[in-house]
């Protein structure tokens, strides 16, 4: 592969410069013999390279010019280089070589000689994200119908959102295919699409366009090695390869083509067709030798394909029956008649497999499912069955003697393929359930309040004077905080009931981000009945829930409120810790473990045996300063908790109930929540229906334990408490930290967090600046405190953790805590007797 004369070769410094913290010039995928572009402009500043653009080009020096000078300035701020990879035979490289000085970003070029250009446009694009520098890449045409403006406002969209895959789609939201110039190609590049998406259903399940040539990706979660795609089709391969990618879309309008010709003929269609054609070929044959993977899952293997082989002797009766009736009464060509009889075999046979033997596994539509199981069938009777049937008979055997042996003999291929691919349940790298669309034009209004519904905030909070809440719903996490005295309009959030979606159904849950006017919907299937919400980012936060939602406090507080008051509080200096903290005798202590542990169990325990004060058992309010604020939501009791309560006044009926809601509620219930998150049900909706039939068993502390409730403390000692063999270990300062964002994390692991928090802006910071602004309260508050790591095999942290307490502290003088309110801040006159203004 040789480069253009009049491109200098690298420097010493620019090699040197590749391996400096700016990026690796080579990647971990690249192939020694394809040696990295060369600069044509290169900033003084260029040394961070966050973004890589990479534009293929052949015979595009007409848009050169017009393409540099919009693109460098939508991703100048980016931290971005352009990588154009050209195959150009006209003097695409001369005018980029004049104009690349303009830019005022990183322009580096590899141009392919006609002996190297492999894959065509695809062989480009690959070759180019093997040299980029970036940890984000993004892929885009140079006719300007990717228009630079919409690709730099993708790409800032990709940075900030927890995903592996930005998409640029035609096909949703206010997407248009309006620049393809035509209603054949419109209708050639629809019937491309569907035609794809029918192939892959699962793995194009929640993408509107995977032709698209407009994407971006995170380099570490793409392997370049793995893939080989041919013609203009990059993204479906990568899609298709990477079924546990996270993917978004970023809907914009196609221009049209800005100068010269469209690349786009015939033989790309062909192309097209063969890559699909191999893809899938090779989708199948992995699926075809994916065999279980443990041997206790081998025996209901086994006993599947007795019940397959069961059900296919009762469709062969029933072909049978029916190719004597059309070869004998009906006179019809024994290839016919073959043919006929197996549609009514394949039918019987259908509906006894997805009755009977996949009832609890299967998945997709039912009408899905016939589809494939029918072209499987005719599959295999035009290619094997029709052609061994006629050499059965031209050798003697009888016709329906020849019918019996070819349906046998093609047993085995046929469970096979139904147990592994039709009626798979799917490897465990699956695509995520819930459609992700950021939309770029203005959201639709608000819903106009209804007659029937009040606007008044009936309940307001206000929490340790940092963050105001009014709400039309009670919200009983949040009760010690009430706060009545808060004036409708100066709440911080706001939280209404509004009729939130479409009114029909859909097919799957979605996450709409209205990126220029911070408006994020999130709709789930059954339309305005389901549980849907939208949040308009602003001052103040205004959050609408659908009447489904309403019902259910827990879960509008739970999944959404606490995810938006999470990152308030960091934006005004605090830090939601997922966290228990309790005051032993004047000492700070604060616990810490993934959920369902054992955490409440041991507060109980330690407040009800060593007394103390109880400050929070969830989530913790902490600051810079090592100051610990309680933030004392009701307590859930799970199955494991019940023995630590000591609740004299429960019911007799309440403490039946109890047995049963602790166990629903407990971890099994929040595992298979969990599990049944990752499907394409709507989660939120079940959630909700559930926690209003069999509400979350919810108690104060002091009603379960004798005990007092204080408001502060500076913590002194944190123990990260396991359940395993028994230990005491020292963790460092960098050890706690990691430790402690994964566990708060894993608090928040349940929908709609992942699809929602990306896409929250407070106080102009996104997502990853108040993430990294969480972490740096974290680690001021974690400099105060001695961090462990106490491990227990009979849930004895109740008893280990005061007797540490004692031994360590004895003879020293112990700080007893001031533990009086500092909020609400009482004005003038108003002020009762003895508060603090």
């Amino acid at each position: 592969m040789t480069e253009v004369a009049h491109v200098s070769s690298l420097t010493k410094d620019d090699e040197e410069a590749g391996e400096s913290d700016g990026g690796i010039r080579r990647h971990r995928n690249s192939r020694a013999s394809e040696p990295a572009p060369h600069y044509l402009h290169r900033p003084v500043s260029d040394r961070q390279v966050r973004l890589s653009v990479v534009v293929p080009t052949r015979n595009e020096a007409e848009n050169i010019p017009t393409l540099l000078s919009r693109l460098g300035g939508a991703v100048a701020a980016l931290g971005a280089e352009i990588i154009f990879v050209d195959d150009s035979d006209d003097d695409t490289v001369d005018v980029l070589a004049r104009h690349a000085t303009d830019a005022p970003v990183t322009v580096r070029l590899l141009h392919r000689p006609p002996s190297a250009r492999a894959g065509g446009l695809s062989g480009a694009v690959l070759h180019g994200a093997r040299h980029a520098r970036g940890e984000w890449v993004m892929v885009m045409d140079a006719d300007l119908q990717h228009p630079p403006e919409s690709a730099g406002r993708l790409a800032d969209i990709a940075m900030r959102h927890d995903v592996d895959v930005v998409i640029g789609t035609r096909y949703a939201g206010e997407g248009s295919t309006e620049g393809l110039g035509g209603a054949a190609r419109e209708a050639t590049s629809s019937w491309a699409t569907r035609l794809a998406k029918s192939l892959f259903p699962r793995r194009l399940t929640t993408i509107s366009d995977p032709m698209s040539g407009l994407f971006a990706f995170r380099r570490a979660a793409v392997d370049l090695d793995g893939m080989n795609p041919i013609g203009f089709k990059v993204l479906l391969e990568l899609v298709v390869r990477h079924p546990g990618a996270r993917v978004a879309e970023v809907a914009y309008e196609m221009a049209h083509r800005h100068a010269g010709r469209s690349k786009a003929s015939a033989r790309e269609g062909l192309t097209f067709l063969r890559h699909l054609g191999r893809l899938r070929s090779r989708r199948l044959v992995g699926q075809m030798r994916e065999r279980p993977a443990a041997a206790r899952d081998r025996l209901p293997e086994l006993i599947r394909m007795v019940a397959f082989g069961l059900v296919g002797l009762t469709g062969l009766v029933v072909n049978t029956a029916a190719l004597w009736f059309f070869y004998e009464p009906a006179n019809l060509h024994h290839l016919l008649g073959a043919a006929l009889a197996t549609q009514l075999s394949t039918a019987w046979n259908f509906v006894l497999v997805d009755l009977l033997i996949y009832r609890r596994t299967r998945q997709g539509s039912r009408a899905g499912r016939a589809s494939r199981f029918f072209l499987l069938n005719n599959l295999l009777l035009l290619l094997l069955r029709l052609p061994v049937l006629q050499a059965l008979v031209w050798a003697g055997v009888g016709i329906l003697t020849s019918n019996a042996l070819t349906l046998a003999a093609l047993f085995l291929v046929r469970f096979l393929i139904n147990d592994r691919v039709i009626y798979s349940p799917g490897s465990t790298a699956r695509r995520d359930p819930v459609r992700m669309l950021v939309s770029l034009r203005a959201p639709e209004a608000a819903a106009t309040p209804s007659r029937k519904r009040y606007q008044y905030l009936a309940y307001r909070y206000d929490v340790a004077g940092v963050v105001t809440i009014g709400s039309q719903i009670m919200l009983p996490e949040l009760e010690f905080f009430r706060a009545q005295w808060v004036a409708d309009s100066d709440v911080d959030i706001a939280v209404r009931v509004s009729d939130v979606g479409g009114r029909g159904p859909q097919r799957r849950a979605a996450m709409t981000e209205y990126a220029n006017e911070s408006v994020l919907r999130y709709e789930e299937h059954l339309g305005r009945l389901g549980a849907n919400f939208r949040i308009q980012l602003g001052s103040p936060i205004d959050i609408q829930v659908g009447p489904l939602l309403a019902r259910s406090p827990h879960v509008v507080y739970t999944n959404i409120i606490e995810a938006l008051l999470r990152f308030v509080l960091v934006s005004r200096g605090h830090m939601l810790l997922h966290s228990a903290c309790v005051n032993l005798n004047g000492v700070g202590v604060m616990l810490s473990a993934l959920t369902d542990t054992g955490k409440t169990a041991t507060v109980l325990r330690l407040l009800r045996d060593h007394g103390g004060h109880f400050l929070s058992d969830d989530m913790t309010l902490i600051g810079p300063d090592g100051v610990a604020t309680c933030f004392p939501k009701p307590l859930t009791i799970s199955a494991h908790t019940l023995r630590a309560v000591q609740a004299q006044d429960l019911t007799p009926a309440e403490w039946r109930r109890l047995q049963f809601q602790s166990r629903l509620h407990s971890k099994g219930g929040r595992s298979l929540a969990l599990t049944l998150s990752r499907f394409n049900v709507p989660i939120m909706g079940i959630n909700a229906i559930t926690q209003r039939l069999i509400p979350p068993p919810k108690y104060s502390v002091d009603r379960l334990v004798p005990c007092r409730i204080g408001t502060s403390t500076r913590v002194e000692e944190l123990f990260i408490i396991e359940r395993g063999t028994p230990r005491i270990s020292e963790l460092g300062a960098d050890e706690t930290l990691e430790r402690m964002i994964q566990n708060t994390d894993d608090a928040y692991g349940f929908p709609p967090f992942r699809y929602l928090a990306p896409a929250i802006t407070i106080d102009g910071q996104g997502y990853a600046q108040l993430r990294q602004r969480e972490r740096e309260i974290l680690a001021a508050f974690l400099s105060h405190v001695r961090s462990r790591v106490l491990a227990s095999d009979r849930f004895g942290w109740a008893d280990e953790i005061p007797n540490l307490l004692r031994t360590e502290r004895r003879g020293l003088p112990t700080e007893q805590q001031v533990l009086l309110p500092t909020w609400p801040s009482w004005p003038g006159a108003l002020a009762p007797s003895g508060a603090r203004a």
